[in-house]
Parts: structure tokens; C-alpha cells; sequence
């Protein structure tokens, strides 16, 4: 496993980090719960350092099992969780209120559900869920983001950047009081690179990428007959033609395939790892076999500069979540 530094907070993390939103057991429909436990040991046996998980996951479900996994190892594991909004509306839209979305004591009281779930005395990242950048300047949200700082509850401080706005943060980001953004970025979506990806590596400000494989799209695994269990939240997501469309763009992709890329997947991956401002990519590894195949990727290297540059045509602008 190799390792990049989390922006200013010094973090040096897993570029393949755990995301433990499948685990949650809600909307990621199938997960039990002894095998994601295996599946949790197993990455941090594989190298991996870096776990995002959220109050929202199950309702804290992904918390304890996060926790209960952490308290067992020797190892460093650094944990990133986030605060949802209290409206519960994702993403958080343009005519929203902060004091509908996050109230002080609303973040400082998720912050320390958070704290007990996980079994520890600081979170090493806190994140809003959401954000919209008109709340940039209020005073509210960032003396909580202080007053947890200062109580030690927290050590930084984050956005989890709504769905297919990469710059809806960077207002935030001049106020100095947050350190990391989490975001969308994968071969369909490179938007990232035009503003925020310079503005993160310019500024010291540590990068998450989230959705690498477009929640499973770019696996190269859905085809039109592809079923999803009773519940799940990709069969909206890939609801109506939308299986049809993924497929398509898919099969374009097969040309990355070659000197020894056998997957989709691992194209996928090392497509985000290839850019220098990133720190690391989240990916969802509810089984040890997803474990296994994913961390050995940290070992690929980069893409070649032509299938990079032949990879900019293959942005394909879709927002699925809506």
C-alpha cells in the first residue's frame, strides 16, 4: 500500500481508503455484519489507514462496526466520519438554511454520537454531509467547527461536497476553517480538475474522492439484466434506461485494458489515483474478495499519459442521484 499526505492535516494515508457506507445496512441493501468485520480487518491487514464512515450510515450503524474494529487493532487508523443534515436533505439545496441544515448545537450533539459510537475520545475528521457556499461567511457554523476543535473533540474539520459541484466549497475553504473536501471524481466526472483539484493542491487542502466507480457503473458489471435487491438504493439510481446507457459508455472504456490491466475497475481506480492532488479514493469493499482486489491496485501506478488523455472525450455528464 502506498500513502499520500491528507493536505495540511499531516495525515499520511492509505490512497486506498474504506468506504463504510455499504456497511451502514441501509440503502446498500445485503451487507451482514460478521462479514464486514472480516472485510474491515482484512483492509487494515492490506495497509489500509484511512476509513470514511457517517452518522447517516444506518444510523450509526457503520460507526460501531468501525469502532468495534478499531478498538481491536494495533495499528494507526485514521477515521473520518460526517454530520447529516438535519433536514435530512442530500444534497443541500441553493435556497437552504443553515439554521434548517446546521445548527450549532445540532453539529456539536451529532459530533458526540459520533464520538460514542466510534469509541473515541476525538474524531480525527469531522465533515458536513452536505453544504452550499451562500453560508460561507456566517459565524454560526464555524464557531461550532472551532468550539469542537478548541473542546478536542475534533482535529479537522471537512466538507463532503454535494453531488456534481466541485466548487460549492471553495467560499468555505477561504474562511480557514476547513482542511479537507470530499467529492465526486471518476473517468465520467472530471469536472474536479478544472477548479478544485488546483485550488486544494495550491492551498494544502486534503482531498477525498468519493464515487470512483459511479456506484458500480464503471465496474463494467451492469448490463441491462442487472437486479438489485428489494430496497436498494441503485435501483433508483440506475432506474428506467439508465442500465442500458451505463453499459454503453462502459464497453467504450475497453481500451484501457491492456499490459496487464485486466478490470474496469482497477482502470477506474488508478484513473483517480493518477492525478497528483489527490490523497485518496474511498471505495466501497463490503467482502474480503472486493478488499483484496482493490488494495492490490495501489501497486499498479498510474495510467499511461495517452490513455489519460484519450480518457477526457469519456466525460459524460449525468447525475443519477436525481
Amino acid at each position: 500500500m502506498k500513502y499520500r499526505k491528507l493536505g495540511r492535516t499531516g495525515f499520511m494515508i492509505s490512497e486506498i481508503g474504506y468506504g463504510a457506507w455499504g456497511i451502514g445496512r441501509s440503502e446498500w441493501i445485503g451487507a451482514k455484519d460478521d462479514i464486514s468485520l472480516k472485510a474491515l480487518h482484512l483492509a487494515i491487514d492490506q495497509g489500509v489507514n484511512f476509513i470514511d464512515t457517517a452518522l447517516a450510515y444506518g444510523n450509526g450503524h457503520s460507526e460501531r462496526l468501525v469502532g468495534k474494529v478499531i478498538k481491536e487493532r494495533s495499528e494507526r487508523v485514521y477515521v473520518a466520519t460526517k454530520i447529516p443534515p438535519k433536514n435530512l436533505i442530500w444534497p443541500a439545496p441553493a435556497d437552504s438554511r443553515l439554521e434548517d441544515v446546521f445548527p450549532p448545537e445540532y453539529v456539536v450533539s451529532c459530533t458526540e454520537k459520533s464520538l460514542k459510537h466510534l469509541g473515541v475520545d476525538c474524531l480525527d475528521l469531522q465533515q458536513f454531509h452536505v453544504w452550499n457556499d451562500r453560508w460561507a461567511e456566517r459565524s454560526e457554523w464555524q464557531e461550532a467547527v472551532d468550539r469542537l476543535k478548541r473542546e478536542g473533540k475534533v482535529r479537522y474539520f471537512g466538507i463532503s461536497i454535494n453531488d456534481y459541484e466541485p466548487e460549492n466549497g471553495l467560499a468555505a475553504a477561504e474562511t480557514g476553517f476547513i482542511d479537507t473536501f470530499q467529492f465526486i471524481y471518476n473517468i465520467f466526472e472530471q469536472a474536479p480538475e478544472d477548479r478544485l483539484l488546483p485550488y486544494c493542491r495550491e492551498h494544502e487542502l486534503g482531498t477525498i474522492v468519493r464515487v470512483p466507480l459511479d456506484e458500480g457503473a464503471l465496474t463494467g458489471n451492469i448490463t441491462p439484466a442487472t437486479t438489485f435487491p428489494k430496497g436498494d438504493f441503485r435501483n433508483e439510481y440506475f432506474r428506467a434506461r439508465r442500465k442500458q446507457e451505463v453499459m454503453e459508455h462502459v464497453e467504450r472504456l475497453r481500451f484501457l485494458l491492456h499490459d496487464g490491466l485486466k478490470t474496469l475497475t482497477e482502470a477506474a481506480l488508478r484513473f483517480c489515483l493518477s492525478h497528483d492532488a489527490v490523497a485518496t479514493v474511498i471505495v466501497g469493499m463490503r467482502v474480503p474478495e472486493h478488499v483484496e482486489a482493490n488494495c492490490r491496485i495501489s501497486n499498479g501506478g498510474r495510467l499511461p499519459k495517452e490513455d489519460l488523455e484519450a480518457l477526457r472525450s469519456h466525460v459524460w455528464p449525468h447525475n443519477y442521484y436525481s
